[in-house]
């Protein structure tokens, strides 16, 4: 249900412009909003679910979940509907850890565990695949409030289910809230975000925006000095003396980046630029999905046979050029020569999530192996945020400057490309396949039900 989320918005994103009366700016809004929130929050929702209860707090993020969807089918205007969108996001990063920490509690054998977390990862990425059919089919039927409204029965389900048959479990040493940490970090990039999608409309000289970005550097600054104070931080900033760990980090970030910035567009460029129903481009989008769930099972078995850096290296170098290719189609170019380059696009960022969640890993000891694996997928989120903001900065720019919205949409494309490939060149040059001080501890995923509750941030297809 939350990746669910994150995939059939875009689909719906066409007919939310046009019953909603909204810009690109408005659109950008309504997905960064949950995404920003999901970003920020992952970390500390895991800690709140070890602390306080893990069936406590997985049930009030489905009940919270399913409210903010019921709030966002009902919205009469784009800023009700971003509202819900943060509501949204406040529940699933509270439902999404907490519901892998229930499965690590009740599996404490090893190698129950491991089947459990992955059937768990198993339906996630059904549901991530499954977000541009669901999104175009219920769009088209019903316009786009059924998007939000699909959730609801599922909630209530799970709300009656949870209720009657999971068992409580917390962990009664897991480590206080980071507060002063969790805040500054949501409104140090909330400020970037604002800054990157406002800009364009506003004027990117306009105080209003050079305020944000300045607040944005201020708090930024003020996180990286709380962290770096607290005894029990949620970001460790040491942990960014590994080469290993920052490289792989920065990685996923871009991944992140460019795989969320340009999945925004593709519902977008085939509705508007090739004149699709609603209904065919979210079937034209699958290609990505669909690649992505076949690949991503077996990149994690390429990196330990070839090590990571290849792996990733490869993924990223497919992914940039099927997205420089992608930024040459045209409006009359045949779907025929353009499934191909979506097919390649998701192939290549299947080979880069798992691999560079183990490096991260691979990076720490045992014991911060979960903290690790939520810091990863924390980093594609932050990217996701900047990706979705940053592109479409790039399409308003080329509009003002008089170029059409597929000339647009072909530079972000390009800008989504060319970030990707010089990533893989980073990555070849700087990304460790292992390093001795961290291979007496390889096995990360077995230490224990906490240990493995705190490791639900990272994202589910990289299981």
């Amino acid at each position: 249900m939350v990746l669910l989320d994150n995939t059939i918005v875009g689909a719906a994103l066409p007919d939310m412009q046009h019953r909603l009366h909204t810009q690109l700016t408005g659109l950008q809004w309504i997905v960064d909003a949950y995404v920003l929130l999901v970003a920020m929050l992952l970390l500390s929702g895991g800690i709140f679910a070890d602390r306080f209860g893990r069936k406590r707090v997985y049930l009030t993020g489905v009940a919270v979940f399913t409210v903010a969807s019921v709030l966002c089918s009902l919205a009469p205007s784009v800023g009700w509907l971003i509202a819900g969108r943060v509501l949204q996001g406040i529940g699933a990063a509270a439902l999404s850890p907490a519901s892998l920490a229930l499965l690590a509690a009740a599996h404490p054998v090893p190698q129950e565990r491991v089947k459990a977390i992955g059937l768990w990862a198993g339906f996630s990425g059904i549901g991530l695949a499954a977000g541009p059919v669901a999104g175009g089919v219920l769009t088209e039927a019903f316009g786009w409030p059924a998007i939000f409204l699909v959730n609801v029965p599922i909630g209530v389900v799970l709300l009656l289910m949870g209720l009657r048959h999971l068992g409580e479990s917390r962990n009664p040493n897991a480590p206080a809230i980071d507060v002063p940490g969790t805040v500054l970090s949501v409104l140090a990039v909330g400020a970037l975000t604002y800054g990157l999608i406002e800009g364009g409309a506003r004027g990117w000289t306009s105080p209003v925006i050079l305020c944000s970005f300045a607040a944005a550097v201020i708090l930024l600054a003020a996180f990286v000095t709380v962290e770096g104070r607290r005894p029990a931080p949620m970001l460790p900033l040491r942990l960014f003396r590994r080469r290993l760990f920052t490289v792989s980090n920065t990685a996923m970030a871009v991944v992140g980046f460019a795989l969320m910035g340009s999945t925004f567009f593709f519902s977008q460029f085939f509705v508007y630029v090739q004149g699709s129903s609603i209904l065919r481009a979210g079937l034209q989008t699958l290609p990505v999905s669909l690649a992505m769930v076949v690949v991503s099972p077996y990149a994690g078995r390429l990196a330990a046979r070839h090590g990571f850096r290849s792996v990733v290296t490869v993924g990223l170098a497919l992914a940039g050029l099927g997205l420089l290719a992608l930024g040459l189609v045209q409006a009359d170019t045949g779907y025929g020569n353009v499934w191909w380059r979506l097919a390649v696009v998701g192939m290549g960022f299947a080979l880069t999530l798992s691999p560079l969640t183990g490096a991260a890993i691979q990076a720490v000891s045992a014991q911060e192996g979960g903290l690790a694996s939520g810091i990863s997928g924390t980093t594609r989120q932050i990217g996701a945020v900047l990706g979705v903001a940053v592109l479409g900065a790039v399409v308003r720019a080329r509009q003002s400057g008089g170029a059409s919205f597929e000339s647009g949409l072909n530079s972000a494309f390009v800008a989504a490309g060319a970030v990707t490939v010089a990533t893989a060149v980073f990555t070849g040059l700087w990304l460790a396949d292992s390093q001795p001080a961290e291979r007496s501890a390889a096995p990360r995923r077995s230490t224990g039900p906490d240990t493995v509750a705190t490791s639900n941030n990272a994202s589910p297809p990289s299981r």
